[in-house]
């Protein structure tokens, strides 16, 4: 019997993208470039980070003069590590960490962990206000026709506002708590205390890990997403890249209106996680096709990951179309580092695994002189592949996706031996995070689809990784 047809959704290939979507690492460029610190290092422009770091200090002083601790509060719940652990955390795919490490680490990362975006209190309409006025340098009336005082959704370091421009357009406003920046920037100093985490979140799953490099690829996702301008540009790339795509949708920025704390873009409506977990089946299905297909197309045809696919940064349509929504966390990648995903995902389609092991090696996650077993590495990852590699169509499920975070694919589990004797590059983080979070929302949906299908649109293709030469 043949296979039928995955839908009408084919694999997208944009026309004339930017710049800034090419493949390679490169997000701190044209007014971006020399922005961004990253730990450890220090700007060659001593006076203007000084200067610029000065202004902020000033704006933020003066804010809680107005304010009081309306305005303090926020540095105060995201300071002391926590807003660093929050995010390194959400980097991670952390859910749970064992008792151990020192006493005080042990109680950040608890308190993080229990504690939920929502539950940051709102800001006051008037502090809210100053803080936009501020950052765009122009008296509200000015710049919207309407702005809504109250929040209209929260996000982990800020809340979203509806307002209207002069021209009529819908927009939301993503604005920053005040301090928070400046909270998480000084506890991004405290390398221990990522090495900290990463130390416990390694002893998870056995994998050998560079800590000092994985420590710094956290620090420097964490430094992004705490400045809006970063978020503006991926966005924008995004929606230059999927424009009149006919399921895809990403909200268009206002340039002109975003700054270091404040993000303009085009107001979304749309269904809501839960509304869409219980909307009709053949709807779950096709948003669960759309997610699919951005996460693997947007790695393989654009060089970039979106890598947080969590629930609530989606808006789901009754035509089957899907909003995506914050872009704080975006990973390029190079045509080396995607050629490699899709040599190894057709190794464990092809149950190949001299090939496997082959392609892994070449990439560096393998030494060759310490090899884990060949079978029991692809049955490892077949298993965590399944959706792709079983009868198709295939249906997420939550039993899958907790097995995906659970200890039995991890340590003590059955497959130790072979994690232990694997080298997780630090790069490879944003892949980890989405295959985790895009497993979690399809399973929400309990959505079904031929999987394996879709793969061989996106990765069927790939270049051989080189062979060794015969003997």
């Amino acid at each position: 019997m043949a296979e039928p047809p995955v839908s009408d959704m084919h694999a997208y290939s944009p026309q004339g993208l930017p710049h800034s979507v090419a493949p390679g690492y490169c997000l701190a460029q044209g007014r971006l470039a020399g922005m961004l610190p990253l730990v450890g290092l220090t700007l060659a422009d001593h006076g203007g980070w000084d200067s610029w770091a000065a202004r902020r200090r000033n704006a933020d002083t003066a804010m809680a003069a107005r304010h009081g601790h309306a305005a303090e509060q926020y540095a105060d719940l995201l300071g002391r590590s926590r807003g660093v652990v929050m995010k390194a955390c959400q980097l991670l795919s952390l859910a749970s960490l064992p008792t151990v490490g020192t006493a005080e680490h042990q109680a950040i990362y608890q308190s993080v962990l229990a504690r939920r975006e929502d539950d940051t209190p709102s800001m006051p309409a008037g502090l809210a206000a100053d803080l936009a006025e501020n950052e765009l340098g122009l008296p509200l009336h000015e710049v919207f026709a309407d702005f809504d005082p109250h929040p209209i959704a929260a996000a982990s370091i800020g809340q979203v506002h509806a307002a209207r421009l002069h021209d009529g357009r819908d927009v939301a406003v993503k604005i920053q708590y005040p301090g928070a920046e400046r909270a998480i920037r000084a506890d991004l100093c405290d390398n221990e205390l990522l090495a900290s985490l990463l130390r416990l979140s390694c002893g998870m799953t056995c994998v050998q890990a560079d800590v000092p490099a994985i420590a710094r690829e956290l620090s420097a996702r964490i430094a992004e997403e705490i400045d809006y301008r970063v978020e503006a540009v991926n966005q924008e790339a995004f929606a230059a890249a999927y424009r009149g795509h006919p399921l895809i949708r990403i909200p268009e920025t206002v340039p002109e209106l975003c700054t270091a704390r404040v993000l303009t873009m085009d107001l979304s409506d749309g269904f809501c996680w839960a509304r869409a977990a219980a909307a009709p089946q053949h709807l779950r299905d096709r948003w669960g096709e759309v997610i699919y297909r951005f996460s693997v197309g947007s790695l393989t045809r654009l060089g970039m990951l979106n890598a947080d696919p969590d629930p609530g940064n989606f808006l789901f349509h009754a035509d089957g179309s899907v909003t995506f929504l914050d872009f704080g966390c975006v990973r390029r990648y190079t045509a080396t580092q995607i050629r490699t995903v899709q040599a190894a995902m057709q190794a464990i389609v092809d149950s190949d695994s001299t090939q496997l092991l082959r392609v892994l090696s070449h990439a560096g996650y393998v030494n060759m002189a310490d090899p884990p077993d060949a079978p029991a590495l692809m049955a490892w990852l077949r298993e965590a592949h399944t959706p792709v590699v079983a009868e198709q169509p295939y249906t997420y499920s939550p039993d899958f996706a907790a097995a995906l975070r659970g200890s039995d694919l991890a340590r003590p589990g059955r497959y130790a031996d072979v994690i232990r004797r694997l080298t997780i590059p630090p790069d490879f983080l944003a892949v980890v995070r989405v295959n985790l979070g895009v497993a979690r929302v399809l399973a929400g949906l309990g959505a079904t689809g031929h999987w394996a299908a879709i793969h061989r649109e996106h990765c069927g293709a790939a270049a051989p990784v080189p062979r060794p030469a015969p003997e």
